[in-house]
């Protein structure tokens, strides 16, 4: 059974200022990026998560400094009267409106105790630096500013309830960011409407982590400090949840995760497709080439696109992680042919999300900074439920999510401010 728990959220007092201060996760950029952003627009939540960009150029983003800026700046929204905490419990409703694709989910906090026994289920490793850097930016924060974006297996009428509440209410946020994302904010803060959400999720078995790993790993580790320094597990306290938007699975939408390699690894361009050859059946094709099916790829080579179809025998179908395309193509063709052994540390290897169009990789190919790059088939929700229902990792960039939620809409205080 899974638990879903309203909270106290702080969020802008007006639809105009979310669409001022609600920015993309921190992730997705670096420090000179949100230094820019910031200065476009001071308002901007990157003060917060990306508190570095509001300091001089150089500064180590690990440093104390860093974490107690992210609190100033975070209180400041307070102090100045642009974002206030709601007065009771509530939930919230998130909209998103992407082109034609809509996903909708329901804001809460999840339970950390959940996460720990395998309710909440990953699908990813994470690393120590990273969930250390949550860690801290929720200590000293006393908050946790940016949602863990969970899912779950479709029940119809949890659907059915939250667009019941949707027509019944005004939005309080409502605005189309930069990235031409409309976003929309709904609060659910009568007492009835709260429990009847809390009674429809206890149906659910499962979440599972889509994004986020290491924003849940250090809500983990701040919740098992608070224990040691306490003596005591009090599952009332807010450190022992993070906060999450969970949407139900069949409105999520994976795009495709592309890969560009830097060289051939010595090999000439005809006898680097013979290589190919051996585990795919290799299709030259007139135009850029986005796969259409599983197991399929395209390649762009010297200014020429191609189809890859991976051969039988290459790869276990009956093994979940095995028979994902992203292992497919690492194991029959990056590793062997082109050397790139851990795709997580390989210098000669680039991500590039379906975002940004097959135009990117034919760009980055065009002007010789790499030498070929591979389209991919998006990996499927499914995979990647049941890979975490087996316990198994995801291989790295396996899955790039859109749109991102955006960072300030709502945040989860570990605190009351009033």
């Amino acid at each position: 059974m899974a638990t879903v728990r309203p909270f106290r959220g702080l969020r802008p007092v007006s639809s105009e200022l979310a669409a001022k201060i609600a920015s993309l996760p921190y992730d997705v950029m670096d420090t000179e990026e949100a230094r820019e952003k910031i200065a476009a627009d001071p308002y901007s939540f990157l003060t917060v998560t990306k508190s570095e960009a509001t300091l001089p150029k150089g500064v180590n983003p690990y440093s104390d400094e860093v974490y107690a800026k992210a609190r100033e700046n975070l209180l400041s929204y307070v102090q100045s009267g642009k974002m206030k905490q709601d007065k009771t419990p509530c939930f919230y409703i998130y909209r998103q409106r992407m082109g034609r694709h809509i996903q909708i989910g329901l804001v809460a906090t999840a339970s950390v105790e959940e996460y720990r026994n395998g309710i909440i289920r990953r699908h990813e490793l994470t690393r120590t630096e990273k969930e250390q850097d949550r860690v801290r930016h929720i200590t000293v924060t006393k908050a946790q500013t940016g949602p863990v974006f969970l899912t779950y297996k479709m029940r119809p009428e949890i659907v059915t309830y939250i667009l019941e509440l949707m027509a019944e209410k005004k939005p309080v946020s409502n605005f189309i960011a930069d990235d031409n994302v409309r976003n929309t904010l709904y609060v659910v803060d009568k007492p009835l409407e709260v429990q009847k959400i809390i009674r429809l999720f206890e149906a659910v078995p499962t979440f599972y982590i889509a994004d986020g790993h290491h924003r849940c790993a250090g809500a983990m580790r701040v919740a098992d400090q608070m224990e040691q320094e306490t003596g005591k597990k009090d599952l009332s306290a807010e450190y022992e949840y993070f906060q999450a938007v969970i949407f139900p699975d069949q409105m999520m939408e994976i795009m495709d995760y592309n890969r560009l390699i830097r060289d051939l690894a010595g090999y000439s361009k005809g006898d680097f497709i013979c290589a190919v050859e051996e585990k795919f059946v290799v299709t030259s094709v007139q135009k850029s080439f986005r796969p259409g099916e599983r197991h399929s790829f395209g390649m762009y080579l010297s200014g020429n696109w191609y189809k890859l179809t991976a051969k039988e025998g290459t790869y276990d179908p009956k093994d979940v992680t095995e028979a994902l395309d992203v292992s497919i193509l690492q194991n029959n063709l990056l590793a062997p042919v082109l050397k790139i052994g851990d795709p997580r540390t390989d210098r000669r290897i680039n991500f590039v999300g379906g975002i940004r169009g097959l135009d990117e990789l034919e760009r980055r190919v065009d002007s010789g900074e790499y030498a070929v790059a591979f389209s991919m088939y998006p990996t499927l929700m499914q995979e990647v439920m049941d890979i975490a229902d087996a316990g198994k990792i995801m291989p790295p960039k396996s899955t790039w999510f859109e749109p991102k939620l955006r960072d300030g809409m709502v945040v989860h205080m570990l605190e009351d401010l009033d």
